[in-house]
């Protein structure tokens, strides 16, 4: 997902090619004066004559590299600049290696044709195809509601560099290439001020800020527990925890009811009270921000992208903290023990939902499971809901947003995801497998057949839903969501499901 790296070429001194041929040509015309000279003295004054003319050499190649030497280091790179062409707009862009936030590997690196050091630093990703992203830093000054975010060039800031820079718009929400999702996502602009007149006119500081900002927004798909962390809480944890609270979060799109479910993470990452952009007509000034946030994979962390190699396992380990949640560690089984393993059964009422709900839950009570049926939405009391997931060994779904929960099982838990039919194995493994290896989870599969699926009721068999689900993929997601997501209900087979209880068993006794 992250654009493709080039290799960063060094640049030569300009000039050095010329400069070379003519040092060459004296060298060549000092040589044949010299073979004119050796010829007219005697054998043992040329040897004499030789030696020294070595000294001579080398006495005079130290010279030349004590003179040339500050000339070849000021040529060295002192930052890496970077140019992105967008629908014809360029941006003279720098990603110095000490960056605050500390992601290495995202941005395309080309060599600049000059080197200079701004104060002022403007680095943005707008290649990424999921999240485009700008840190800024120097003067940065963020107007309230207008929307806007200044960037102030100061008199030390390179005057000829600093007019590459132009203004650009940003969605600062993780899903860039799905108009549904980036619909409602307000624009940000971002504006360079450059020059004496624009400086000027740029707003004035109402408020000041010792720490750095971090702006995005809370719109897309928020409110669905699986975007709410794939999108929002796992991109701003990886992004800021280096931080230890020390940063400040700007919320464009602002929900209180949104803030308020997930107020205890978002105190442990920031010990600031949020800025809501849309409803804020202050002029609030900081050394450094983060526009947009940086996004690695569904549901998860690179570790190799984070500042300090943070992991999906300790973010699990992180919301463990933060909502005091006291299983650590799955039920570790040993022979002759009595204590029963926890079996959390994901419950929906709408779409893929288990028809034999109980019939399940009876078949793992023979197994030796503690059976629990829970649904997670929004109306339900979340922080006690979270409490269940995390005391439970074993969990189990039909593929959707409620097997995010995973995210509060303790480790070593395993995760049995149902994936219904229609060719979803790929989006299962993405989603959920994926994400339950990360955070050190044990990770389930089973695949229902026809006869477990409701789709058989509204189907014939030799249908394309059945024989050619491909033929519904190239129709686009909604088509895939309309029959495969939102049609399907399950009613698992419990003679060929107990065999993968009995395989989440074993890995329990393990």
């Amino acid at each position: 997902m992250p654009p493709g790296e080039s290799e960063d070429s060094e640049e030569r001194p300009r000039g050095g090619r010329s400069f070379n041929s003519q040092t060459t040509k004296l060298k060549k015309m000092s040589f044949r004066y010299d073979v004119k000279l050796v010829r007219s003295f005697k054998r043992e004054e040329q040897v004499r004559l030789g030696c020294a003319g070595i000294l001579g050499c080398f006495f005079v190649s130290v010279v030349f590299l004590a003179v040339i030497k500050p000339y070849l280091i000021s040529s060295l790179p002192i930052s890496n600049f970077q140019i992105s062409v967008r629908s014809g707009l360029t941006l003279l862009k720098i990603n110095e290696d000490k960056s605050i936030w500390n992601e290495q590997g995202d941005e395309k690196k080309v060599e600049p044709q000059s080197m200079v050091v701004l104060k002022s630093k403007l680095v943005c990703n707008i290649t990424d195809p999921k999240s485009h992203h700008c840190e800024m830093t120097g003067d940065v000054r963020i107007h309230g509601n207008s929307s806007q975010v200044f960037l102030v060039l100061s008199s030390q800031d390179n005057a000829e560099a600093a007019g590459n820079y132009e203004s650009l718009e940003i969605k600062p929400y993780p899903r860039n290439r799905d108009p549904a999702a980036m619909a409602n996502v307000n624009k940000l602009t971002l504006k360079p001020m450059k020059g004496t007149e624009e400086v000027v006119a740029a707003p004035t500081c109402t408020q000041a800020h010792k720490v750095p900002a971090v702006v995005f927004s809370v719109a897309g798909y928020t409110g669905n527990l699986f975007h709410d962390f794939s999108d929002v809480l796992i991109p701003l944890f990886h992004t800021t925890r280096h931080f230890f609270g020390e940063v400040r979060f700007v919320i464009a799109n602002y929900k209180s009811w949104w803030v308020n479910r997930y107020s205890l993470v978002l105190k442990q990452l920031s010990n600031y009270e949020i800025i809501d952009l849309d409803h804020d007509n202050q002029t609030h000034c900081f050394e450094a921000a983060l526009v947009g946030l940086k996004f690695h994979k569904e549901l998860s962390i690179d570790p190799s992208r984070t500042p300090r190699g943070s992991s999906m396992h300790d973010f699990s380990k992180f919301l463990r903290s933060s909502y005091s949640l006291e299983k650590e560690t799955a039920l570790e089984m040993k022979e002759g023990s009595s204590k029963k393993p926890r079996l959390l059964i994901i419950s929906r009422k709408r779409s893929r939902s288990f028809v034999n709900e109980g019939e399940i839950g009876e078949m793992a009570r023979g197994l030796g499971f503690e059976v629990v049926v829970a649904e997670a939405n929004l109306s339900m009391d979340f922080s006690k809901f979270l409490h269940v997931v995390n005391s439970c060994d074993v969990m189990m779904g039909v593929h959707g947003a409620g097997l995010t929960n995973l995210v509060f099982l303790p480790t070593n838990a395993v995760v049995i995801q149902i994936i219904p039919l229609g060719g979803l194995g790929s989006y299962g493994r993405t989603d959920f497998g994926v994400p339950a290896t990360d955070m050190k989870l044990r990770y389930l599969e089973y695949k229902i057949t026809e006869k477990e699926s409701s789709l058989i009721e509204q189907y014939p068999l030799d249908h394309p839903v059945f024989r050619d689900p491909i033929a519904i993929h190239r129709r686009g997601w909604a088509a895939i969501k309309s029959v495969y997501l939102d049609k399907q209900n399950v009613k698992l087979d419990v003679v060929r499901f107990r065999s993968v209880l009995l395989e989440a068993l074993a890995l329990l006794h393990r």
